[in-house]
């Protein structure tokens, strides 16, 4: 018999407890092995739980017990989380997180000294919920050279923008019908403003390239300034706009890496992924381009990602399962003005001739999108690639236009 904790009895460590309950004989026959949860720590109470006899509010109970040998992490936030679980690690006890904050934070310390007390420290949940990405990168990939990881992230924006594409909503009309739906949280921030998604490609950069790329290093856009006549536009031009999370290896020392709005080519994999479902493409030089796609958030899909993780620390109690990545100063990150790709600008203008024949003197060759009922004063066009330094300072010889709104074009 293994003995296991939970720190956080929510919507995912409920699941996590649930599935541990009613899956018993599934996972024994999977490592010989039964799995006891002997401590759960919340504030609250459950009676209705069948493991209300459990339930403690000391962490000391966890920490302490020596019997214990797998911690699970699903309080989410940094504090008291990243104390917890140093603490776990540093007395040898394995831990299994769905925190991504925490990993995109921390990850590169725990990792650390999980490998100094011959722990594991496992994560899988954290980036794609119920969708495998961390094993698969680590372990199935691992004869591959990655040089390229993009993503639908979160699964909120994803189902804001499918609204918006498929049936005309606006931003703010999307949004409501989300957080109705119970997928956007009263404070939309983290998901709409990019946040969420910022944490997951850090994590996933970090783990493919070997260094930890921290948060504050990558430039993070939103959905929140979309339009409706952008994601029109869009589909003029032969796509859709998606919230990407990217990470490009351009040379030994070099990795570019960005969330932001894009839009998406129509004959990308990511293209067709809708509502809150998620989709990851790893391109790596002997597979090629490779997608893990499914539902990236949600009670019982990520408590699905946690269990496995148990199972496989469980597995490796004796001998420490390899993952892991440096600690890094950011040196390694492009700039995100210098990240070259092409743009889409639209704007309005008295004279639209002028203002087309304006664009091409200072731009070059651009693209010119056209819509049906678009107002008589609208401008939009499409840059060939460009750095976003040399853009922004061409864009502000644009006279005559006032820019509305400015999107990347992803090379998916």
């Amino acid at each position: 018999m293994i003995s296991v904790a939970i720190m956080g009895h929510g919507v995912v460590g409920g699941g996590v407890a649930e599935i541990l309950y009613t899956h018993k004989q599934k996972l024994f026959a999977a490592i010989g092995e039964e799995i006891n949860v002997k401590h759960i720590l919340d504030l609250r109470e459950f009676p209705d739980s069948p493991y209300a006899d459990r339930f403690t509010k000391d962490f000391n109970d966890i920490v302490n017990d020596i019997e214990v040998r797998v911690v699970v992490e699903t309080m989410g936030g940094l504090h008291p989380a990243y104390e917890f679980v140093k603490e776990c690690l540093s007395n040898g006890k394995s831990v299994v997180t769905s925190n991504k904050e925490l990993v995109a934070a921390y990850g590169a310390e725990l990792l650390a000294i999980a490998s100094e007390q011959n722990a594991n420290f496992m994560f899988e949940a954290a980036v794609g919920g119920g969708i495998p990405i961390i094993r698969p990168i680590n372990q199935c990939l691992v004869a591959n050279n990655v040089s390229e990881i993009a993503g639908i992230l979160n699964g909120t924006t994803n189902f804001i923008l499918t609204k918006m594409i498929h049936e005309g909503m606006g931003f703010d009309e999307a949004l409501k019908l989300a957080q109705e739906l119970g997928y956007a949280e009263r404070n939309p921030e983290a998901d709409v403003e990019g946040h969420d998604a910022c944490r997951k490609i850090c994590i996933l950069a970090s783990l493919a390239f070997g260094k930890h790329i921290y948060p504050d290093a990558v430039h993070t856009e939103g959905i929140s300034k979309i339009k409706a006549a952008d994601v029109e536009y869009a589909e003029a031009w032969g796509g859709v706009i998606k919230l990407i999370g990217s990470v490009k290896k351009l040379d030994k020392d070099t990795i570019d890496i960005i969330v932001a709005p894009m839009f998406v080519p129509n004959e990308s994999q990511l293209a067709n992924i809708d509502d809150v479902f998620n989709g990851i493409m790893v391109r790596g030089d002997c597979t090629g381009d490779v997608v893990f796609y499914g539902k990236g958030a949600g009670k019982l899909p990520t408590a699905s990602a946690v269990v496995a993780d148990i199972v496989d620390s469980i597995k490796h109690l004796k001998s420490r399962k390899y993952l892991s990545w440096a600690d890094s100063d950011n040196s390694s990150v492009l700039t995100y003005r210098e990240s070259v790709r092409a743009m889409y600008l639209r704007g309005v203008a008295d004279d639209t001739a002028a203002a087309y024949d304006k664009a091409k003197a200072v731009f070059g060759e651009i693209h010119v999108l056209t819509k049906d009922n678009a107002p008589a004063n609208e401008v939009a066009f499409i840059t060939e690639p460009i750095a976003l330094s040399d853009f922004e300072a061409k864009k502000a010889l644009l006279t005559g236009m006032t820019i509305e709104s400015v999107i990347r074009i992803g090379d998916l």
